[in-house]
């Protein structure tokens, strides 16, 4: 199974309308959400069954134990995410807070803290005429990364007849992106015209080419601001990236994403460019 990500480097760019739009026209069998903190995807995407649901465990949450608290306060002081209360006497966790460190459970004197298993998200998988493996981060959770790639090792076995798999990264460089890319095969980056999109554009880049991948590039909603299009267009012939085509910015595709539907099932400027965009798109795929 091949597996193609789209990613933008911020957010914003239309990276999950891409994504409706390719897993509409290529039929895919298999796709995934990895934008765990804010998923989408499914907003366009129509199963006829619900999801299987799974709890998702991330870094463990301290937790005191009150009868065998002595009330020294070591806790309170070696914290330095502020995640211990002090009422009275009394000493409690803000698991909101707690990043899980273990510090807390380290220094204490009594072994009165210790470490438990805590809920940070869900996994959800939908599977009737394809698969699709998503899930959604509980919020002030900081495991991001490691969801990610529960939400692909979910993709992959579950999908294992399946030659295509469109996964819809996570927006930014940081360690949501890092897991989405990991094991893919062709990164499509969708940029956006302006000064921000160009710079965060670049940052991706970067970040891909550590990986060794396929990249592409794609803008979209280019006629907001010609210029910088072209600007892009020029960094990719610099830089000898495949530069797979523009998609003007198109009211008919806004009205189509509000109602739940794809770019492209919608007879729209941005719909049949969209669709250029994939066939070029996977000729870089499949090209050895």
């Amino acid at each position: 199974m091949k597996q193609l990500l789209i990613l933008s480097g911020k957010g914003g760019t239309g990276k999950t309308t891409i994504a409706g739009a390719f897993i509409k026209i290529a039929e895919a069998k298999a796709y995934a959400d990895c934008d765990v903190d804010a998923p989408n995807l499914h907003l366009i995407r129509h199963h006829a069954s619900s999801p299987r649901r799974f709890d998702y465990y991330g870094m463990g949450k301290a937790v005191i134990c009150a009868d065998s608290c002595v009330n020294c306060g070591l806790c309170k002081q070696s914290c330095r995410f502020d995640a211990i209360n002090e009422s009275g006497r009394k000493y409690a966790i803000d698991a909101y807070a707690c990043e899980g460190c273990g510090v807390c459970e380290a220094i204490c004197p009594v072994g009165a803290i210790s470490l438990k298993p805590a809920i940070a998200g869900e996994l959800m998988l939908y599977k009737d005429d394809a698969v699709f493996s998503t899930a959604r981060l509980k919020m002030g959770s900081g495991t991001s990364g490691k969801l990610v790639t529960e939400v692909k090792k979910q993709l992959k076995l579950e999908a294992i007849d399946a030659d295509l798999a469109i996964i819809d990264g996570s927006p930014g460089i940081g360690c949501p992106v890092i897991a989405s890319l990991s094991g893919v095969d062709m990164v499509l980056i969708v940029a956006e015209p302006s000064l921000s999109g160009i710079s965060d554009m670049e940052r991706i880049i970067k970040t891909a080419e550590r990986f060794h991948l396929k990249i592409g590039v794609c803008v979209n909603k280019y006629d907001t601001n010609k210029d910088l299009a072209q600007k892009i267009e020029t960094f990719c012939q610099e830089r000898e990236l495949p530069f797979v085509g523009k998609i003007p910015f198109d009211t008919a595709a806004v009205k189509a994403i509000n109602k739940g539907q794809s770019l492209v099932d919608v007879d729209c400027p941005a719909g049949r460019a969209a669709t250029k965009v994939f066939y070029k798109t996977i000729l870089i795929l499949n090209k050895q």
